[in-house]
C-alpha cells in the first residue's frame, strides 16, 4: 500500500509517516496543497490523507480536484475542524473518510486500511498457494506455520498475493511497496524477494518471469 500524506505540521507529519512505515505502509509527504497536488498526479497512491488547512492551495480545493481527477485514491481528510458540519462538508467534497484531530493513530490505521481494500474490493485474508495472510493483524502463515516478515517483505507480499498469479513488475512493486525516495536503479525489490523466498521455504513459491516480474 502506498500513502500520500499532504500536512503542513511537519512535526506531526514525520511523526505519522514513521508509524504508517512501521506498518508496512510506503508514505509520500507534501507540506502545502499545490505540492500534494503535484505528487498525486505523478505517483499512484492507495489512500491520500489530507489535512483541511493547508497553504498555497486550501485541502478543500485539493480534496475536489482529487476526486474529480478518477484516480482512483480513496481520500481521508484528517482536521482540527471535527463538527458535523466540517464531516458532511468534507464528504459532499469527495472525501470518503474523515477523521478529527486529536486522533487515535491505531485508528488512523485501520481506516486507511479500509480505505485501500475498497481500491480494490482486496479481502481481509488472502490465501494463496498455502500461504494465509491476515492483513489486518499483519500475520502469514504457510500450512499453519507463522512466517515472520518484515514490514516491507509484508507488504510486497500483500501485491504479489493480491494479483492472483498474475505477474507483478518489479517497477510496480518498487511504486506500490516503497517510496518516493526509493532507487529505481538499486536491487532492492530483487534483495527483498530473495530474503522473502528464505523465509517462505520450500518448494518455492515466488517465481521470477524473466523480462517480466514475479509472480506467485
Amino acid at each position: 500500500m502506498r500513502v500520500l500524506l499532504i500536512e503542513d505540521e511537519v512535526l506531526l507529519a514525520e511523526q505519522v509517516a514513521d508509524g504508517l512505515r512501521d506498518h508496512g505502509i510506503a508514505v509520500d509527504l507534501a507540506a502545502d496543497g499545490v505540492d500534494g497536488l503535484h505528487k498525486a498526479g505523478a505517483n499512484r497512491y492507495d489512500v491520500v490523507v489530507l489535512d483541511r488547512d493547508l497553504p498555497l492551495l486550501h485541502g478543500d480545493h485539493v480534496c475536489s480536484a482529487l476526486a474529480a481527477d478518477g484516480g482512483g485514491a480513496r481520500i481521508l481528510m484528517l482536521t482540527a475542524a471535527g463538527e458535523a458540519a466540517d464531516r458532511v462538508a468534507g464528504l459532499v467534497l469527495g472525501a470518503d473518510d474523515y477523521l478529527p484531530k486529536p486522533f487515535v493513530f491505531e485508528e488512523l490505521v485501520l481506516r486507511i486500511r479500509a480505505l485501500a481494500r475498497r481500491v480494490d474490493n482486496a479481502p481481509r485474508v488472502l490465501r494463496r498457494a498455502g500461504l494465509t495472510f491476515d492483513t489486518a493483524r499483519r500475520v502469514v502463515t504457510r500450512d499453519g506455520r507463522v512466517i515472520p516478515l518484515t514490514t516491507k517483505e509484508l507488504a510486497v507480499l500483500e501485491i504479489l498475493m493480491g494479483a492472483d498469479g498474475a505477474v507483478v513488475s518489479a517497477e510496480d512493486l518498487l511504486e506500490r511497496a516503497w517510496d518516493e525516495h526509493a532507487d529505481p536503479f538499486t536491487a532492492t525489490v530483487r534483495v527483498t524477494l530473495a530474503r522473502m523466498r528464505r523465509k517462505l521455504g520450500d518448494p518455492p513459491l515466488i517465481e521470477t518471469v524473466v523480462g517480466a516480474g514475479y509472480r506467485l
